[in-house]
């Protein structure tokens, strides 16, 4: 069976009869078998999605227009998000084994157009990573190198479409956790507006960051499932209610552009030269073709990494409170009493790096420390919003990085947690100011490795910043 890289190529094939959607989910469960070293996944629905597909072939045939938008996609989504009556860990002891009784608004919205969901995949625990390293699953591997991480803190995510076990992946973005693993696997990796996509049904790290994304092959696809996933959620406040646009039907770019990238950026020490001569080769390519890109001053890059995490830590050591052996998940069977049960279990429970983050955001919102640490970033929070705002006043996107290097090695920064976090300096800025941004591949770097580069825009600005990167791949690469 060709490797499919778009839901279009899909139904082209479904239509013509060239195959069914059973044939379809066998090939990808059986790259599912053959790649299984990768540890893309931590719980595979063979049988369920075997059923579905099945299933769906009947009702294709009975009635071609029965069917949903997304007839022959078929997803793995990331291992935080609820999917009813499936487990959902992420990546965690202290949720082994534990059943959701409901599925996230994002997951019951892609059902509802038979959508085809072939397993969970690993993540960092609670999306707290850059490697996938942090799992109670052990890592997830690169498929482009196997000694190499995918990326965090959805990996495995990245890795399912990169390794062509499904179509498309859902994973999710507080800090580049989509567009990180994206550049370091080779696929598209999108984070939209905050807000854009419910936040229903995940479980959170930093309420104010989190958001749903999509990896894929193709922008078709990426705009796709961002433009039946969005809208409006009852059971979200901070979803919006902004209506959304056919993502789908607005990928023609038809103008000249201007695009800003960051002088304090591409002239970072740490940035790898062969990143940074794919991000001048591409500007050079885009003048070309009549755009303008300009750099510009951005004097608050230093100040991003520690401000997200304070907030996030702080964001983080309350929404996990709620894990405490006591209503669900794990319990220690080594406590005596209630005190020694909600000290045990989170203790065993826990990874080192999920209790280092629940720990410093406890410490930067106690009492004597609030107004040091996390009032003063929530300050810096806003200066960063206040710029990039300005910036995207007289541009329409700005270009930028996605990581400072490509994929490293496995153990390489797992003992010196500041290296890692510092490697999220060129993401974080989205989250911190809500806009979104796509990771978009590039091509290899001179050692093999795929390179990603990263374009940002205003927020709720998802059709022109997918309709550009559609253009860029396409005309410009």
């Amino acid at each position: 069976m060709p490797k499919y890289t778009s839901l279009s190529e899909i139904q082209t094939a479904l239509k013509t009869g060239e195959a069914d959607i059973a044939d379809i989910v066998s090939h990808y469960l059986t790259r599912v078998e053959t790649t299984k070293d990768l540890n893309a996944y931590v719980e595979v629905f063979a049988e369920e999605a075997l059923q579905k597909a099945q299933a769906l072939d009947a009702k294709f045939r009975a009635n071609p227009a029965s069917v949903g938008r997304l007839f022959g996609m078929v997803l793995s989504i990331k291992d935080v998000l609820c999917y009813k009556d499936h487990q959902v860990t992420a990546g965690s002891k202290i949720l082994e084994g534990f059943t959701s009784l409901f599925s996230a608004t994002a997951v019951e919205r892609l059902l509802t157009e038979d959508c085809i969901i072939i397993g969970r995949t690993n993540c960092d625990e609670f999306a707290m990573g850059s490697t996938n390293e942090n799992s109670h699953y052990g890592p997830a591997k690169n498929a482009a190198d196997t000694s190499k991480v995918p990326g965090g803190s959805s990996g495995g995510a990245a890795v399912s479409v990169q390794a062509d076990t499904c179509l498309a992946a859902l994973g999710t973005d507080t800090g580049g956790s989509v567009r990180q693993p994206a550049a370091f696997c080779g696929v598209i990796g999108m984070k939209p507006t905050y807000g854009r996509i419910s936040r229903y049904g995940l479980l959170a790290y930093g309420s104010s960051f989190d958001q749903i994304g999509v990896f894929a092959h193709s922008i078709e696809d990426t705009a796709l499932l961002l433009e039946i996933m969005a809208g409006a959620d009852e059971f979200d406040s901070t979803a919006s209610a902004k209506p959304v646009p056919a993502y789908f039907q607005e990928l023609n770019c038809n103008k000249k552009t201007r695009i800003a990238y960051l002088k304090t950026a591409m002239d970072s020490e740490g940035l790898d030269v062969g990143i940074k001569n794919a991000a001048f080769h591409l500007i050079e390519k885009l003048k070309k073709d009549g755009h303008t890109v300009e750099a510009v001053d951005f004097d608050l890059l230093d100040y991003i990494i520690p401000a997200y995490y304070v907030l996030t830590t702080a964001e983080a050591s309350s929404n996990l409170s709620r894990y405490d052996g006591i209503r669900y998940g794990y319990r220690s069977a080594n406590a005596s009493n209630l005190t020694e049960t909600y000290k045990k279990s989170r203790t065993e429970g826990f990874g080192n790096e999920v209790k280092r983050r629940i720990m410093l955001g406890t410490f930067v919102l106690s009492t004597g420390y609030y107004d040091a640490y996390y009032s003063k970033a929530q300050k810096v929070r806003r200066l960063i919003f206040d710029k990039t705002k300005e910036i995207l006043q007289d541009f329409d996107f700005i270009l930028m990085p996605v990581a400072p290097t490509t994929a490293w090695n496995l153990g390489e920064k797992m003992d010196d947690p500041v290296a890692m976090y510092l490697a999220d300096i060129f993401t974080v800025q989205a989250n911190m100011v809500g806009m979104p941004a796509i990771s978009l591949p590039v091509g290899k770097h001179a050692n093999g490795l795929p390179i990603g580069l990263q374009l940002m825009a205003d927020q709720f600005e998802e059709s022109d910043l997918l309709a550009f990167s559609k253009y860029v791949l396409d005309s410009v690469l």
